[in-house]
């Protein structure tokens, strides 16, 4: 019982830390405002995770927005984001049975999740989204496509270099993440019959030099992926990146990422 009790003590301390100081990008502000009407809308934040979009959400004057995610120390560190915030509740649910009630929200935002699924979970989800939404309802899709990750690498796409510098990286990535068209054919599949698919560039972090990135880089914050391996192999990719990018060791660095983003009306 103790380890137990400690191993989840260290886990939302992890989980805080890595959410700590994040907030939404600008851009994906801009970009969702400027598609969807959030302002006065019901919101389901499905996937919400540390909650950083579920507060977003809120910032852009929805009129409530829940979060929803399968992981209570998720949920936990949520909640301690957005403390303060009276338009904001939590939930416990999964992407294919939210436990929402039907055709109450507005507007549904599944963001960095549907890689987290397998192809035969795709419709699924987005099924239960569709239970959820109102006639007429919008769901947000945004997630990274192959396409996305095996962009090339530069200065801003630091992502791009993992996969130059370790090619077989790149099957792993592909066979983690969903083509463009498999997703929009799960929307379709769903009964999503007007999909919208867009592109957008998020700056992921700023660091405030590059030996920064490097301890960020090292540590494989929120980079699963390079669990594939091991520290000499880190430490020989951090050189890398510096010798690609051309960076000094106090040279500020801004990492962006593209995302795929769908959006699908329910009619």
């Amino acid at each position: 019982m103790a380890v137990t009790i400690w191993h989840l003590i260290f886990t939302l301390k992890r989980i805080t830390s890595t959410y700590a100081g994040r907030e939404a990008d600008r851009r994906w502000e801009n970009f969702i405002t400027a598609q969807v009407r959030i302002k006065g809308a019901t919101v389901a934040d499905i996937g919400c995770g540390g909650g950083i979009y579920t507060k977003a959400l809120a910032q852009l004057q929805a009129g409530q927005v829940k979060g929803v995610d399968f992981s209570r120390a998720m949920l936990n560190a949520a909640a301690q984001h957005c403390a303060g915030v009276p338009t904001i509740s939590f939930a416990l649910g999964s992407a294919v049975a939210t436990e929402l009630s039907g055709e109450t929200a507005d507007v549904i935002l599944e963001r960095a999740l549907i890689h987290h699924l397998s192809a035969t979970e795709l419709a699924d989800c987005f099924r239960e989204a569709r239970r959820v939404l109102k006639q007429d309802g919008t769901l947000i899709v945004q997630d990274r496509t192959p396409d996305d990750c095996l962009l090339p690498g530069g200065k801003e796409h630091l992502r791009g270099h993992f996969f130059e510098k370790f090619p077989q990286l790149t099957d792993i990535e592909i066979r983690r993440r969903h083509s463009a068209e498999s997703v929009e054919a799960a929307l379709r599949e769903a009964g999503f019959n007007h999909v919208q698919r867009f592109y957008l560039w998020e700056t992921r972090k700023r660091y405030t030099s590059f030996a920064d990135f490097r301890i960020d880089l090292l540590a494989r914050t929120g980079r699963s992926l390079l669990h594939e391996l091991c520290d000499t192999e880190m430490e020989e990719l951090a050189g890398y990146i510096q010798q690609r990018t051309g960076c000094a060791d106090d040279e500020p660095l801004y990492e962006q990422d593209r995302w795929t983003v769908w959006i699908a009306k329910k009619h």
